[in-house]
């Protein structure tokens, strides 16, 4: 299998998985049910997931007004794409 193509999937698969987690746990919030705890949700978005996230705050309108997740999910974000441009992006123009 190509690196490339397992490497989009897994990015799909953990995206999928914080933007459900961001839904679910507003479900529960709804409910008074137990919670999903914020560490749960940050590590999926360090994972990875940061644009499920933040596409799930927003839909959700859910821990939107949280100074941590209003910083922390767009700046996981920018970790990111900056780690993209930096170390990943240079590996596939080289070939």
């Amino acid at each position: 299998m190509d690196t490339t193509f397992i490497f989009f999937a897994y990015l799909l698969l953990v995206n999928i998985v914080a933007f459900s987690l961001m839904g679910l746990d507003k479900n529960k919030a709804k409910k008074n049910k137990y919670r999903i705890p914020e560490k749960t949700l940050f590590m999926w978005a360090i994972a990875g997931g940061s644009i499920g996230s933040i596409l799930g705050m927003q839909l959700f309108r859910h821990k939107t007004r949280h100074p941590s997740f209003q910083i922390g999910m767009p700046l996981i974000l920018v970790i990111h794409i900056y780690i993209l441009i930096r170390f990943l992006l240079p590996l596939y123009v080289m070939r």
